[in-house]
């Protein structure tokens, strides 16, 4: 029997969106979750170290987003071949974690002196960011090997809100948008974003 999976988080993509992704697109079925605010207080002695996301399996109970997704890789078969495949796709989902926090710190900074100074400092990292992904990017539309890892669906998932406000930001880096476009024409996950709900991150 399949296991039955349960990922509990709020209404929004922030640090579940990549366990959701790997899910629809390996097409597991999942039970999603999404809270509001008010509704995660009285859970949030349900949580192992009080704090989303979290994920049930089977009964079974994990946080911590960096956890839970490097598990769905494993069990949706989309870490990468065993060995120097599964580091490099894990290197490459590292990096976009880096990306990722840096993208936060602009949208949740209140003070509008440090946010425009934060902008300033995003606009230079990223296309040196971009740049060294390139280079290391594979060929066939896939960050590492010749089929999709869950380093693709980072990717996607990390350019999101950059790709939003900018579609041509990856118009120098053809292999970046190749699996961008990869990604894009997987018709479960191209199904799920169509229907997901528009949230802040």
């Amino acid at each position: 029997m399949a296991p039955k999976y349960k990922l509990t988080y709020f209404n929004a993509r922030g640090r579940a969106e990549l366990t959701r992704l790997m899910f629809v697109a390996a097409g597991v079925e999942y039970e999603d979750v999404r809270l509001e605010r008010e509704e995660w207080r009285p859970l949030k002695e349900t949580s192992p170290m009080g704090q989303l996301p979290m994920l049930e399996v089977d009964g079974q109970v994990m946080c911590q987003s960096g956890a839970i997704f490097r598990y769905a890789a494993k069990e949706t078969g989309l870490s990468g071949a065993p060995g120097w495949e599964e580091a490099q796709v894990d290197m490459f989902v590292c990096g976009i974690e880096d990306l990722q926090t840096k993208l936060w710190e602009v949208r949740f900074e209140r003070d509008e002196a440090k946010k425009e100074e934060k902008k300033t400092g995003l606009a230079t990292f990223v296309p040196s960011w971009l740049a060294n992904y390139e280079k290391l990017c594979g060929p066939d539309g896939h960050l590492v090997g010749a089929k999709l890892t869950y380093a693709d669906l980072a990717f996607f998932n990390g350019l999101h809100d950059i790709l939003k406000e900018r579609a041509d930001t990856l118009e120098k880096f053809p292999k970046l948008a190749k699996v961008v476009e990869s990604v894009n024409e997987n018709k479960a996950v191209a199904a799920y974003i169509a229907e997901r709900p528009e949230t802040f991150i």
